[in-house]
């Protein structure tokens, strides 16, 4: 990787993700932050926008283990993280291991488990851990949580808990096509009897696990400046002060949107971060951690109209 860049390495890997997917550069561009600053991401969108296959499609351009669970309200936290089985012919206990024992995990429909399921993936998205009957069992350095989840329907599911959400560094609201790629999407989806046969045929894997490991290393070594970490307190702070929200964001947050203005730098080719770093990701960063006041309920406000208002009123460091 090291004759490619990462800005190179980004390119190839958004030219192998659009072979399936029409659009959705912005998605694209923070499922590849996230994965390079080791972060997780959460798509909302309503059906049919590709939710799930961008997740697939992003998955298979990487070389990494591969994992995907169908969230429903019967759903167990041992069907997530495994279990200690009897084995008869030994007389002893033999672990299970679940799905999230993978690099790559798709947690579809998050939001149709009960919150003690979702609580399965607490541990594993902080601390690339789990712990099953006391015992402790680490996860790839690699583990990335992508999840989807549909904000239209209310019967069967539950909202995730903000502890939940706090763990995603990104949420990304889908939004439906223009028509000119809804037409783009009809011609060349529609010659596909399957989505799977679809990608089965397109997309490669370009990115290796050693290649990921040796571009977290830059990334590590991408300047982050007193001015622009600056910029992110302040950032974060000002949605506390804000009457707009009840709950503003969190101190983690304001760790991970470090993390990722320096992974946007290194794909953007600079190994320094700039204030329209912070800009850009700003809005999907903290936009699942603020709860609006009721006040702003009243008024009819919403969280990303109140936050972008926040962003564009302080001040940025030239």
């Amino acid at each position: 990787m090291s004759d490619l860049g990462i800005a190179d390495l980004g390119a190839r890997l958004k030219d192998e993700v659009a072979k399936a997917i029409v659009g959705q550069d912005e998605a694209v561009e923070l499922l590849l932050i996230a994965l390079f600053s080791r972060g997780h991401v959460l798509l909302e969108g309503p059906p049919g926008t590709a939710k799930t296959l961008l997740a697939r499609s992003f998955s298979r351009s990487l070389d990494l283990s591969f994992s995907r669970i169908q969230f429903t309200p019967d759903l167990m936290p041992g069907d997530i993280l495994g279990t200690n089985l009897f084995d008869f012919q030994s007389s002893t206990f033999r672990l299970t291991k679940g799905p999230i024992f993978a690099e790559m995990l798709l947690a579809d429909e998050i939001n149709r488990a009960p919150p003690k399921t979702q609580a399965a993936l607490l541990e594993a998205m902080q601390e690339r851990q789990v712990t099953i009957d006391a015992e402790t069992l680490k996860l790839s350095d690699h583990f990335m949580v992508i999840a989807t989840q549909n904000p239209i329907e209310s019967q069967g599911t539950y909202p995730l808990p903000e502890a939940q959400l706090d763990r995603f560094t990104f949420k990304h609201v889908l939004d439906y096509p223009d028509a000119e790629q809804e037409a783009d999407i009809v011609r060349q989806s529609g010659a596909s009897m399957t989505e799977s046969s679809a990608l089965d045929k397109q997309i490669s894997a370009v990115l290796t696990p050693g290649a990921l490991t040796e571009a977290l290393g830059q990334i590590a070594n991408v300047k982050l400046s007193d001015d622009v970490a600056d910029y992110i307190v302040r950032l974060v702070r000002a949605t506390r002060d804000a009457p707009s929200f009840s709950i503003g964001a969190s101190p983690r947050s304001g760790v991970l949107l470090a993390r990722a203005v320096r992974a946007r730098a290194g794909l953007h080719g600079r190994d320094y971060t700039i204030p329209d770093d912070v800009k850009a990701l700003a809005l999907p960063t903290f936009r699942h951690r603020l709860i609006l006041s009721p006040a702003a309920e009243v008024e009819g406000q919403r969280v990303d109209d109140a936050l972008s208002l926040i962003i564009e009123a302080t001040d940025v460091p030239r």
